[in-house]
């Protein structure tokens, strides 16, 4: 009785017509960041949710699995959003290095095993930005703790962007074949190209097992990953949620996608 009352009362807030309001609109739970002791979540996300036809919940950190596992129960899909560094000596076994920015554990904690029991119960994911390094750590791959001092490369790219959230600065190339290009394909340049956003001094080095790459930038670093055999699980470094939320919605399928899956 509490569950249902407490959707039709979402459904109303976000779509006041009741035929609309018919159409059970999936709930998206979006991770929340936990800074200064705050739960909250960007309203880029949530925009981007509800304009891909989703109801977006903010699922507050715990560090209770029971918890964890009530909240997976509850929701229909499931965004980890951006954020903070992860601890690599607890998740997956590297000493930390000069260049390593500010860990939040609990989070981690949260994060880590939201992804794993969402997989495990088939819950449609999409991993932004840090979402989509924790994505790779909950299953076992590694990241590049530093960028700037980790990586060679002739090509290496300002990954760290100092523009407008919703601004393009580098592009990425989409491999073919991947569910990310399917997703893509109709609005990638040259046949497989994209001009992306870029916030982030991590990124993935080691795949996770059962993880392909879908997605790179020209430097080699990781821009997507997926699960083989599991087109609902895609991470991704760069955030479409900046300028979908901004009225560009060439990068909405991808929240249209999931929000379809999530039905």
């Amino acid at each position: 009785m509490k569950k249902t009352l407490i959707f039709w009362l979402l459904a109303a807030l976000y779509f006041p017509n009741p035929a609309h309001a018919q159409e059970k609109a999936p709930i998206i739970g979006l991770s929340a960041t936990y800074e200064t002791s705050q739960n909250c979540v960007p309203n880029t996300y949530i925009i981007s949710v509800r304009k891909a036809g989703g109801i977006p919940v903010i699922l507050p950190v715990t560090d209770d699995p029971a918890i964890i596992a009530r909240m997976v129960e509850s929701i229909d899909g499931l965004i980890l959003t951006g954020g903070e560094d992860v601890d690599p000596l607890r998740w997956y076994g590297e000493e930390p290095i000069p260049g390593m920015g500010g860990m939040v554990p609990v989070r981690d904690f949260f994060d880590i095993h939201l992804a794993r029991a969402a997989v495990e119960r088939g819950i449609p994911l999409l991993g932004i930005c840090r979402g989509e390094q924790v994505l790779n750590v909950a299953f076992g791959g590694t990241l590049y703790q530093d960028i700037p001092s980790q990586v060679r490369s002739v090509n290496l790219v300002k990954h760290r962007q100092n523009a407008p959230r919703e601004y393009g600065t580098h592009t990425i190339t989409v491999n073919r074949g991947t569910t990310l290009y399917g997703i893509l394909k109709e609005v990638l340049e040259d046949g497989d190209t994209y001009r992306v956003n870029s916030f982030h001094h991590q990124s993935v080095k080691d795949v996770a097992p059962g993880f392909v790459v879908s997605a790179t930038a020209p430097d080699g670093i990781v821009e997507g990953i997926e699960m083989k055999g599991n087109p609902n699980v895609i991470g991704v470094q760069f955030h479409p949620e900046g300028p979908v939320s901004e009225g560009d919605d060439a990068l909405l399928p991808l929240f249209l996608q999931l929000v379809k899956a999530s039905r």
